[in-house]
Parts: C-alpha cells; sequence; structure tokens
C-alpha cells in the first residue's frame, strides 16, 4: 500500500535522552564491494550454546569471506543472466548480496543449529511452556532491569524480576502453583514493567504477545497471557493453485452491519461467496494486530497476535480451516516493512532507547508513513520477523504471503520521489542490501516451511530478479503486483476521453513485464478504494448508481457505458495483464462509493467501512450481472489455464477503431472499446486454422449486455494470412464488448 492513513501516536510523554547503539549501512555498490563481502554481522542474542564463541568466530567467517572472490556467483546464475542479459554489467552486486545471505545463513547453521531452528522463535521467546512451569523471555538490550506483572501478581512491579544476560535477553520461570495450576491464567494481563537506561520505568507489551486487546474506554492495547491453543483442524490444505485468482479481503469491513465484522461472519457468509465466484485464493488484510483500526493494518503493534477486534485465534483458525475445505488457500497480508511507532502497545522504544528492533535515529523512520522501520542487520530481529513467517505458516496454517511495502524496504530512499529508469537505479549506493538479503532469508524460510507456499511482493520500482529463485541470485518472490496497471485505468477514467484512448498504450502497460517473473494483474485493489479516490464502477457511473442501478429504471448511457467498460477492463487485466488475477472485496459486483474507515473526521461513521452485499443480492438490480460476469470469466479461465500460459501475442493495437486482439492459451480474445462504432466481419488474426466459437462475451443478456451477438455462431478460418498470423476469421465486433474465441476440432 502506498499511501496509508497515519494513526494517532500513542507514546509515552517524557523528554528524554536516549540512549542509542549505531548500526553500519551496508551497500554492494562497486565503490565498497570488498569490505560489504567481509561482512556477515552476528548480532546480539544468539542460541545460548554458542554464545561464548560467537565473536571469535564471526571475526573468522568474516576473514574468511574477505578471501573468497568478489565473483562468487549463486548457484544458478547463468540462468539468471540468461533471461536477462542486461545483469551481465552488474554481476559484482547480485554476487555480492548473495555471498553475504550466504554468510548469514552459514552463521545461522553454526550458532543456532540452522534456519529451521533459527526460524522457531516462538519456542524459545515469550511465553513458553515447559515441565513444571512457564517460562518467559523478551529482548531488550538498552534495559537496565525487566519485571513481568500482571493480574497474576497483583501488578506488582517489582516481584517478578527477569534475570539479564550479556546479549540483551532476559527470562523468567513461573512454576506451577501448588495444585497443579499454571501461574499465569489463559487470558489474563500481563506486561513488562522495565528501567530503561536512563533510570525511566517504562511499561510494555511484550514484542512475542499472542493476543492483544483494548480494554473498555482505553485507546491503547493490553497484552494477554494465552494458553496454547487446543483448535482441531477439520481440513488439510488444498493443492497450491498452478495460477492464482486472489480475493483480496478485509475481515472487519466483510459485513452488510455498520460494525466490525467477525472471523466467523467471513468464514460463514463471505468464504461461500468467494468459491462460487471461481477464485481459488484469498488475500487477508489486517490480520496482524494493529491498535489503529483506520490504518487498513498497515501500522502493525503486535506481530505474533491476530487483531483481536474480529475474534479469537481459534476463531481465525476456523475462518483458515473452513476456505481450505472450500478449496481455496490463503494469503496473509505480511507487513514486514515498517512498524508502528506506538510504545505503549507497540515496539516503538521498546527498551527505552529508540533502536532495539530498529535503525537508530533518522534512518529508523519513515516520516511519510510515521513509523519505525527495522534493522534488518540485527541477529535479533531477523530471529523476531523469520519467526514471524514461520508462525501463521504452522500455527494458523496460512499458506503463503503478500509481503507490503517491500519497495520502501530495498531502497535508503524508500522509493519516494524517484523515477526508475535504468539498472543502475536498482544497483546505486541507495539499495538497502539488508533489506534485500532479509527478503531473500524470508522467501528462504517460507518455502523450508511449506515448499509450496505462495509470495507476492509489493514493489512499483521493477526490481529486476525480483521473482526469480535466491539460487539463481534472485529475491525469491513468486509474484509482483502489477502496481502500474490499476493506475493506467484511474488515470484514463479521470482524464480522457473514451474516444482518445490509445490502444497501444494499454497494451503496454498490460505487457510491460520482467520475463519468466510472475505478475499479479488487477484493475483495483485496496488502495484504489481508499477514500479520497473510489471505486472503479464510481468513477463510470458515479451518481447514476444511486437513480438507475435497477432493471425498472429508465436506461442510462451513464449505467450502459458503465457496466460494458467495466467487464471489459477487469477480463483484459486478467487475460493479458499477468501470470494471476486479484480482485478486491465487493468491487467483483461493482461495489460503489469508496472505503472510510470510523474515524473523527467522519464521526466514527461505519457507512463506508461494509459491504452493500444487498446490492448483488437484488434480483432486480444490475450489481448481478457484473457479479456473474466475474464468475463467468473465472471459469473461462479455469477451463482454458491462460493465467499459466505464455504472455499473449497481440497482433493488432488499431488506434482508429479502438480495437485490440491478441491470443493467448489456444484463445482468441478481442476488444473494441470505441464508444459507438461497431464492426461487421471484422478480420481477427490468429496463427491456428480452424473452427471458433464464442467462450465468453462480455455482451451476453446474463451479464448485462444487449445480445448482439449469437453464441451459436461458427467462425471458420479463410486462409489468409494477417497481421503476421498465419490466418485469421471474421466477425462482428459491436462496440464497447470483449469477446473470446475458442478453437472447436
Amino acid at each position: 500500500m502506498r499511501s496509508r492513513s497515519v494513526q494517532p501516536s500513542i507514546t509515552e510523554s517524557h523528554n528524554h535522552r536516549f540512549f542509542v547503539s549505531t548500526q553500519h549501512v551496508h551497500v554492494c555498490s562497486k565503490s565498497n564491494l570488498a569490505s560489504t563481502m567481509a561482512e556477515a554481522t552476528v548480532g546480539t542474542g544468539t542460541a545460548a550454546a554458542a554464545d561464548g564463541e560467537r565473536a571469535a568466530s564471526t571475526a573468522k567467517t568474516a576473514t574468511t569471506s574477505t578471501s573468497q572472490s568478489a565473483t562468487a556467483r549463486p548457484p544458478k546464475f547463468a540462468e539468471l543472466l540468461r533471461l536477462d542479459t542486461l545483469l551481465e554489467g552488474f554481476q559484482p552486486q547480485l554476487c555480492c548480496r548473495y555471498q553475504k545471505y550466504a554468510s548469514i545463513l552459514e552463521n545461522i547453521e553454526k550458532h543456532e543449529g540452522g534456519l529451521d531452528k533459527f526460524s522457531r522463535g516462538y519456542e524459545f521467546m515469550g511465553f513458553t511452556h515447559e515441565d513444571g512451569g512457564i517460562r518467559f523471555r523478551e529482548w531488550m538490550p538498552s534495559a537496565q532491569a525487566v519485571f513481568l506483572t500482571g493480574d497474576f501478581n497483583g501488578w506488582n512491579r517489582r516481584s517478578h524480576p527477569l534475570a539479564g544476560d550479556m546479549f540483551g535477553r532476559w527470562e523468567i520461570f513461573l512454576p506451577n502453583q501448588e495444585d497443579g495450576s499454571p501461574a499465569i491464567e489463559h487470558n489474563t494481563f500481563v506486561k513488562l514493567s522495565v528501567i530503561a537506561a536512563d533510570g525511566r520505568r517504562i511499561e510494555r507489551i511484550p514484542a512475542w504477545i499472542r493476543r492483544a486487546v483494548q480494554r473498555k474506554g482505553q485507546i491503547h492495547y493490553e497484552g494477554m497471557y494465552t494458553a496454547p491453543s487446543t483448535y482441531q483442524w477439520n481440513h488439510q490444505r488444498p493443492p497450491m493453485p498452478a495460477a492464482p485468482k486472489i480475493y483480496e479481503a478485509h475481515i472487519g469491513i466483510s459485513s452488510e452491519e455498520p460494525k466490525v465484522a467477525s472471523y466467523v461472519h467471513f468464514a460463514d457468509n463471505v468464504v461461500p461467496r468467494i468459491a462460487k465466484l471461481g477464485y481459488n485464493t484469498i488475500q487477508l488484510m489486517a490480520v496482524m494486530e494493529h491498535a489503529y483500526y483506520g490504518c487498513f493494518g498497515y501500522q502493525v503493534t503486535s506481530f505474533f497476535a491476530a487483531s483481536s477486534r474480529y475474534g479469537t485465534q481459534d476463531e481465525l483458525k476456523y475462518l483458515i480451516d473452513c476456505a481450505h475445505g472450500a478449496g481455496l488457500v490463503v494469503l496473509l497480508d505480511v507487513v514486514h516493512s515498517h512498524a508502528s511507532k506506538n510504545s505503549l502497545d507497540g515496539l516503538g522504544e521498546f527498551d527505552g532507547s529508540d533502536s532495539c528492533f530498529f535503525h537508530a535515529g533518522s534512518r529508523g523512520r519513515h516520516d511519510q508513513w510515521d513509523s519505525c522501520l527495522f534493522n534488518y542487520s540485527a541477529w535479533e530481529v531477523l530471529r523476531f520477523l523469520l519467526s514471524n513467517l514461520r508462525w501463521w505458516l504452522e500455527e494458523f496454517r496460512f499458506d503463503g504471503f503478500r509481503f507490503d511495502g517491500v519497495t520502501s524496504m530495498l531502497y535508503l530512499h524508500h522509493g519516494l520521489g524517484r523515477v526508475f529508469t535504468s539498472y543502475n537505479d536498482y544497483f546505486d549506493d541507495s539499495i538497502d542490501v539488508d533489506a534485500c538479503i532479509y527478503l531473500m532469508l524470508a522467501n528462504t524460510t517460507t518455502r523450508m516451511a511449506l515448499s509450496s507456499a505462495i509470495t507476492i511482493s509489493e514493489d512499483v520500482s521493477g526490481m529486476p530478479a525480483m521473482c526469480r529463485p535466491v539460487e539463481e541470485g534472485g529475491l525469491g518472490f513468486d509474484y509482483r503486483l502489477g502496481m502500474a496497471i490499476p493506475d493506467m485505468w484511474i488515470k484514463l477514467l479521470k482524464e480522457v476521453p473514451d474516444d482518445q484512448w490509445e490502444m497501444g498504450h494499454i497494451v503496454h502497460v498490460l505487457t510491460n513485464r520482467r520475463y519468466k517473473e510472475g505478475t499479479i494483474a488487477y484493475a483495483e485493489s485496496h488502495d484504489q478504494a481508499l477514500v479520497g479516490d473510489k471505486t472503479l464502477a464510481f468513477w463510470l457511473m458515479d451518481a447514476a448508481m444511486y437513480t438507475h442501478m435497477s432493471l425498472l429504471s429508465e436506461p442510462s448511457h451513464i449505467v450502459d457505458r458503465g457496466l460494458a467498460l467495466h467487464k471489459m477492463i477487469r477480463l483484459i487485466c486478467h487475460s493479458l495483464g499477468g501470470e494471476g488475477y486479484l480482485n478486491f472485496i465487493g468491487n467483483e459486483f461493482g461495489h460503489p462509493e469508496w472505503l472510510d474507515f470510523p474515524r473523527e473526521g467522519n464521526g466514527e461513521s461505519f457507512a463506508h467501512a461494509r459491504r452493500q452485499w444487498h446490492l448483488v443480492d437484488d434480483d432486480l438490480l444490475k450489481y448481478k450481472f457484473l457479479n456473474a460476469f466475474d464468475a463467468k470469466m473465472n471459469q473461462a479461465e479455469e477451463q482454458a489455464s491462460w493465467l499459466q500460459a505464455p504472455q499473449a501475442y497481440v497482433s493488432l493495437k488499431h488506434e482508429d477503431d479502438k480495437v485490440i486482439v491478441f491470443e493467448r492459451a489456444g484463445l482468441v480474445f478481442a476488444f473494441n472499446f470505441h464508444p459507438t462504432k461497431s464492426f461487421s466481419d471484422y478480420r481477427i488474426a490468429t496463427d491456428v486454422p480452424g473452427k471458433y466459437k464464442l467462450l465468453l462475451c462480455s455482451d451476453d443478456p446474463e451479464f448485462g449486455g444487449h445480445q448482439r451477438l449469437d453464441a451459436s455462431s461458427e467462425h471458420f478460418t479463410t486462409n489468409m494470412a494477417w497481421m503476421n498470423r498465419r490466418d485469421s476469421f471474421l466477425a462482428y465486433l459491436p462496440s464497447r464488448v470483449a469477446c473470446v474465441y475458442s478453437r472447436h476440432e
């Protein structure tokens, strides 16, 4: 998400001097290649068994790395260079990056017993259960003293001190009571009382807490101790789809009622809708706990806690279980690009310093988002974030991730005000190499935990090798979001009359993607629906949606145009724009207006923070036509598998006729965007001769069309080469209609 609602800050009102630890900036540029390759930083707090030897061993590793060739190559580097020859000139930077990644993995193996153990930090940190009691551990390197307090000890701030070690870890063991019951009851409040380096006493929610709730009358959240879950899973993970058709959803807005919806509501009412529409993947936003509802889930305060505003952890598991039972895989929108700066209920100033999990000083702040930026070179930060991914995969059975804010992670300038025009922009001194390496580790960890997992990058910069395997020197993602596509449609609808749309420009934006790097295409996501903007349907039809969406109302040219273009835009994105497709909840039926969460500026209203399902369920309203087309479009893709096919061959981009024709997966797609002209006997190119019939037509009456085409018509190729294709056939192309033809023997 490129623009975010900034939450009210929940911090302590103290003026004090920060205790700052300095960190080096690692940049794999040509000027400092050798020195960067020599570093494989091991931060504070590795496994106790290796603590005594760490410093000497790390220094030895660094010396060994320095002696290695600066051109050390990833195992399958040749394949990356074969796919993208422009990377030839940047081999030193790519090899440097991979070498540092490999060095960190080597140190994890040496000091932590391997990545598998390292990424299960939740079995060691936070509250864990042992025979005879509960053990608690926390990492607060700048703290002078740490105490555990809560309901269990009557909120005594001194009775339960934690013992610290030389690496900034603190721990305490709480034996069971005499009757064998645990020292802390399930679902009771706990907190850390901390003496900071400057002597202040501060209070914090444990970083690894698994549940945080907002008490009535409070703004901030409080941490709760929870016993291990006893949820019994009913369904296995379904097979991963070869090409994801993603339904992006926010649980809180999924109800018709003006309230925050629940996990159970979503499972029982929305999951069946998604399955019926033919999507194979759900992408859930705003699940990681966030104190401010209006931030859309992008100001995370508790990383291991599922948001309590929707229900319990087990109720989230029920949702995912139901989705798996319906054959749907579930992705988590994970936010590791930044964190809420809140200190009372987040990670801000966690140990009293301005660093801890984050970079110190200005590098640790994202001014536009008003949030904190992780220090990806710190050992315990790596443990925390990699374990966080593992937690969501294993505890809740998510099937993969959409990584938010990747552009901000990749560059020290965060992509702000930058236009990426050459490969030099991807490999200069503005690159945050530590963040790149973290993403490589994140993808490695994810695939180690679940080999079939899907990972998607939200990157607007076009970083090369983003979606190539780590062993080739890539960052390891499966897909990136095609973020230029929705921007193009909004710009066209806002600024350009229909008869001036440039077919060549539309095709260029839809097909301008890196070879063999998967792209998720979409016409609109949550970004386009936020307050200040509006949904695609509302851009097309605006106020007419209030007056002319009934079948009983008089015909409207505005609505007729809106319905036609809504279908065409979504189909051409689906079929030409990528190797996966995404839709945001409700937009499949043309949800009107925009999204706006309850806040002071709108009187805490839920009017625009809900989904008006009655619109599509009412048989007298035209929303049902868009919904039916969406389902048919997904069904056609399931039948033809065009998302898995190589990129389409575009045979025609006719600027005067406003016609686009292309072939993909053995189908022929024809789009007539002209607002007034229809064409009889229009010649359509194809490389495969034979008989063609309509597979899908946006003008069918079941989709609110005018039935100007006969679905039973047969079109035979005429042995006439056309537009550099070996054959062609003639067909009627009505204005503002999209047709998909399949070949029949």
